[in-house]
């Protein structure tokens, strides 16, 4: 059971950094509800799936900017004018953007496409990704672990909902 929930975790962050509107940190707590030694090690495989992900985007940013960007706008909660926000941020503000920029809710697949039509440094995207992604992942999976036997994955579910039903009403479905 485990590593299947590793696998999950990595598939989430995976499609989270290329094309997925919900973050892992949803599937992630769930699992520290249930497990905190697994979620932790849930963490490090979402984490190494966002990196790969991440390379993936940075890469369509190299090769094919405008179509990446048409991609990207595709996805609820990203309008066209984020996009433009993200590149004008890492053209002022470099890579400290990337690694800011997801705290204010911008996602990182933005970052990693502009990035690599912007920047083109592929070690300065892997390098500031995992700050940028790590920290929030394990501050998730801690405080679920501490909740736990406090809250219900039904009482969890209902603030995911509740996330996400406000981020989409602020920033567009």
């Amino acid at each position: 059971m485990p590593g299947s929930l590793l696998l999950v975790a990595f598939a989430w962050g995976f499609a989270e950094a290329t094309f997925f509107f919900i973050v892992p940190d949803v599937c992630l707590t769930f699992i520290a509800l249930a497990n905190p030694k697994t979620a932790f090690q849930a963490s490090f495989s979402a984490l190494a799936a966002a990196l790969a992900g991440g390379c993936v985007m940075y890469a369509c940013g190299v090769w094919a900017p405008e179509a990446a960007r048409s991609f990207l706008i595709r996805i609820p909660g990203i309008q066209g004018s984020l996009a433009g926000s993200v590149r004008s941020q890492l053209q002022t503000r470099g890579i400290v953007a990337i690694l800011l920029g997801p705290l204010r809710g911008t996602p990182y697949k933005i970052y990693a496409t502009e990035w690599g039509a912007v920047r083109r440094s592929f070690t300065g995207l892997l390098l500031i990704s995992v700050p940028a992604r790590y920290p929030r992942f394990l501050l998730s999976v801690l405080a679920a672990a501490a909740l736990r036997g406090v809250v219900s994955p039904l009482v969890l579910g209902v603030a995911w909902l509740a996330f996400y039903g406000f981020y989409f009403w602020k920033f567009g479905w």
